[in-house]
């Protein structure tokens, strides 16, 4: 498991900056916890997103 922060559209660490990554994220959700790395269980609507970390918990959009 990945120890720091991590992409959260590819769960690589963040030791440098994630220009594709960023652009991604801003029109998905994340695929990859932050906190951990660990992939996430991610359900898309219409209206919305969740993305769920089994450590950490969900993030809605």
């Amino acid at each position: 498991m990945t120890v720091g922060p991590t992409c959260g559209h590819c769960g690589q660490a963040l030791t440098e900056p994630h220009p594709r990554c960023e652009q991604m994220l801003a029109m998905e959700p994340p695929r990859f916890c932050t906190e951990c790395g660990r992939r996430m269980k991610v359900q898309v609507t219409p209206r919305d997103w969740a993305a769920t970390c089994v450590e950490h918990g969900t993030l809605l959009g």
